[in-house]
């Protein structure tokens, strides 16, 4: 391209690239590049000239050519589809009038920040260096997957998709690379966002993010692989999480986060690994939630967070923060999808025991046997009733004893105001009504004296109810304890 060819904008530009030297069109009053395309041509420069600029420009002697760019127009199409540029490239609160084509291309350094572009086709791009889009306001798709970015990439404050008409993949990070953080706090998406099988090395950031794609997947990060945190405290999102199989080495927070999508699921979290994840002081989760067979150290969410549907079979946790008492936390086991999940209970009553709560590790269990009788029979279920009214399935030991001592106690009383008769007068023990009834009631122990004693009429039937009744209850407590000793 020749010289004479260009705009006095143009060559401000042209002459400052080989030295790396800002141009400056910006003005005082300046509002956001996106109202820029009334830019007069003081400050338009055409893309084809920044085009030719990147592609044969060379560095001043002693120099390092860049091309850095403030408060210009730029109009036509950038085309730098599969180009080769060792140089940075920095536009700085820029409005471009078409989508900028990078697909592919291998660039020293990139940012837009503050800029203004209505889509980004940057499918395989490298970037040796640092990414910038802060700031950035795309009404149309920043379409990133498959790129690898040596440095971090940044997306604080960026706006992406259209508002009053969101639609899928407006930003599209799918199985892209990123060797340091991701870090796009405040973040604004009106429509769905790809993480599918990507890699970050660093943190994914986006606290204060507000995504929105209401009855879509708003967040597709399946197989997503986080190298330390992912923190996405006082995240507002509408629309469907779908992190399934996600990998984070550190701690997930969605600590103050509002997540909703009415009617819906609006968080798929199955089968991921993470060191903790917190959802502190979280606003009640509108949607149905899934955390099957997903693995974390920590956990921590209070029962209010939790929608009225849940999934949660094979839901794995080290410690359940906040401690509390396990009816608080038992009471979202009834909200399973799946009904009875026998592993969500042997979890939360591990998490107990861990912490050296026995006694609600029991409760747990016990109200483990009570949703399982549910689902039996009629003639089980009666077995069950019976478990639980005296030894509360064996998670209840001393309501047994409490049953033994009033059963003594009613026996006694009869039979001490009633004495029975001796089968052979003269050769009988002296009646005792406190062991005779402990010889009817135990099955094991023989004190001698049931079978030196025949009780007649009521008295003879009380006899037999003692008998029943202390076979029933000793199989009871014998089954109760062999279960409580196998959970330990």
């Amino acid at each position: 391209m020749e010289i004479a060819n260009l705009t006095p904008a143009e060559r401000r530009v042209w002459w400052a690239f080989p030295r790396g030297e800002t141009i400056d069109f910006s003005r005082p009053g300046d509002e956001h590049a996106e109202h820029g395309g009334s830019w007069g041509p003081e400050r338009t420069v055409r893309a084809e000239v920044l085009r030719a600029l990147l592609l044969s420009g060379r560095p001043a002697d002693g120099e390092i050519a860049a091309l850095r760019v403030t408060g210009a127009r730029v109009t036509g199409t950038l085309n730098l589809h599969n180009a080769d540029i060792p140089y940075a490239i920095r536009f700085h609160a820029c409005h471009f009038e078409s989508e900028l084509m990078i697909y592919g291309a291998e660039i020293r350094q990139l940012s837009l920040s503050r800029s203004y572009f209505p889509g980004l086709e940057g499918t395989a791009l490298s970037v040796a260096r640092i990414v910038h889009f802060s700031d950035c306001r795309v009404p149309g798709s920043l379409r990133l997957g498959g790129a690898r970015f040596a440095g971090a990439l940044f997306l604080d404050g960026a706006h992406i998709g259209d508002a009053g008409s969101p639609k899928n993949h407006v930003l599209q990070l799918n199985h892209a690379t990123i060797e340091n953080d991701v870090a796009a706090p405040g973040l604004i998406v009106h429509g769905g966002i790809r993480l599918n099988g990507a890699s970050i090395t660093g943190s994914l950031i986006i606290d204060n993010a507000v995504l929105r794609h209401p009855g879509a997947t708003v967040l597709n990060a399946k197989t997503l692989d986080v190298g330390n945190d992912l923190s996405a405290t006082r995240l507002h999102a509408v629309g469907r999480l779908n992190f399934r199989g996600l990998c984070v080495a550190g701690q997930m927070n969605f600590a103050h986060a509002k997540l909703a999508n009415p009617g819906d699921m609006v968080l798929r979290a199955s089968s991921i690994v993470a060191s903790e994840f917190w959802l502190r002081e979280v606003a009640p989760i509108e949607g149905r939630v899934t955390l099957r067979r997903s693995r974390f150290e920590v956990l921590h969410i209070t029962p209010d967070t939790w929608p009225g549907s849940v999934r949660l079979d094979g839901l794995t946790y080290g410690t359940l923060d906040p401690h509390l008492p396990p009816e608080e936390r038992l009471k979202l086991l009834e909200r399973e999808e799946d009904g009875y999940v026998p592993h969500s209970y042997e979890q939360l009553a591990l998490s107990y025991r861990r912490v050296g709560d026995d006694d609600a590790a029991r409760t747990v269990q016990l109200a483990k046997q009570r949703r399982r009788r549910r689902t039996l029979r009629w003639h089980l279920k009666l077995w069950g009733y019976l478990q639980d009214v005296t030894v509360g399935y064996g998670y209840r030991p001393m309501r047994a004893a409490a049953w033994l001592l009033t059963l003594m106690l009613v026996g006694s009383v009869a039979y001490a105001l009633h004495h029975p008769a001796p089968l052979k007068p003269g050769e009988a023990p002296d009646f005792n009504p406190v062991f005779y009834t402990l010889d009817l009631l135990l099955p094991i122990i023989d004190f001698g004296q049931e079978k030196a004693f025949k009780p007649k009429n009521a008295y003879q039937w009380l006899s037999y109810t003692l008998i029943v009744t202390g076979w029933i209850l000793a199989t009871t407590i014998a089954a109760g304890i062999t279960r409580a000793l196998s959970r330990q």
